[in-house]
């Protein structure tokens, strides 16, 4: 048997929804749309309590707990950047810094891989994911990478940073790898 929820305290929070930005709620799951696509998030639905009401999403926890608070920002914040990406977006920019041997970048769509040959001399390539629908585009010495969830363009910028992560040796003497400019 459950029993009911003793309601202590309520903290809400509030986000409003821009214009060109559809949300949908139903239980602890959102769904925002917008010109760019459409992202989809779960949240714990034991602690927190979503709502639309007059043109913003209310975000609610119960509890005294500083858990609960922490867990309510940390929510709102996340509804904020799916609202952010599915009308602007999110990018990186990454550099590809070489001493010696020129480093060859190239991005694979259909197995959704980024391959980075000839990093330090190295007969075999390294690879990096792509991680969700993020776009990889690489010019020069410049990779662009670019999405509608923050998190997908931050681990995919992960991804390609760590492949190329040199160790072993001291970083202020081989500094050849990509890293991230902006």
């Amino acid at each position: 048997m459950r029993y009911p929820r003793v309601i202590t305290l309520a903290l809400e929070s509030e986000v409003p929804i821009p214009e060109g930005v559809k949300v949908e709620v139903d239980g602890s799951k959102i769904r925002v749309s917008g010109p760019k696509g459409t992202l989809e998030r779960e949240f714990h639905s034991e602690l927190i309590e979503l709502s639309i009401e007059g043109g913003k999403v209310k975000v609610r926890t119960y509890g005294k707990r500083k858990f609960n608070r922490a867990y309510l920002g940390t929510v709102t914040a996340h509804i904020r950047n799916m609202m952010k990406g599915v009308t602007e977006g999110f990018r990186k920019e990454m550099v590809v810094v070489y001493a010696h041997f020129p480093i060859k970048v190239e991005v694979d769509k259909g197995r959704k891989i980024v391959k980075i040959s000839n990093f330090l001399g190295e007969k075999l390539p390294r690879y990096a994911s792509i991680v969700g629908d993020t776009e990889v585009r690489v010019e020069g010495d410049r990779i662009y990478i670019e999405g509608i969830s923050k998190e997908d363009v931050g681990q995919t910028a992960a991804n390609i940073r760590l492949a190329t992560k040199i160790k072993k040796k001291d970083p202020r003497v081989f500094m050849d790898g990509i890293y991230v400019v902006r």
